[in-house]
């Protein structure tokens, strides 16, 4: 399976970002490109420990995360169009979308060396260092094929 602690996957990813620009439209789903790319960054940041975050994981994830995690990780099959984008959506519009891209870029780069034991899906709860390479890459897979790249 892919993970983006694989470096040919982080490269692959890197390049499909390059290829978005202000003029790429959503093949699904209500974000327009600046939204995306915002929302990516903000997703990345949480997983990565950015800003403090405040990790707990949800009652109805403390139910089902488990089974959803596992669905979610098991397979290479691609994440279903119009997934909720949960507490990272971005409700504000247009910014600036080669700043976003640059700072996803960076991120996604910056998982070579990841590492934040503390991390804790709002769903899915505790996950491994394996369980979040393989969703990381799956979320940023959702959104690129989004937006057609």
């Amino acid at each position: 399976m892919k993970t983006i602690f694989d470096p040919s996957t982080r490269t692959e990813l890197i390049n499909r970002i390059n290829s978005l620009n202000e003029h790429s439209r959503a093949q699904w789903g209500k974000m327009d490109v600046w939204q995306m790319t915002k929302h990516c960054t903000i997703w990345f940041e949480w997983i990565m420990g950015k800003n403090n975050p405040t990790y707990k994981q949800e009652w109805l994830g403390r139910i089902f995360g488990k089974m959803a995690l596992k669905s979610n990780t098991k397979d290479d099959r691609p994440m279903q169009k119009n997934m909720p984008a949960g507490k990272q959506a971005v409700k504000e519009k247009g910014g600036d979308v080669e700043q976003q891209k640059k700072i996803w870029i960076n991120l996604i780069a910056a998982c070579e060396h990841y590492s934040n034991p503390a991390f804790i899906h709002d769903f899915f709860g505790k996950m491994t260092t394996e369980q979040i390479g393989v969703f990381a890459y799956k979320h940023a897979d959702h959104h690129l094929r989004q937006f057609g790249v």
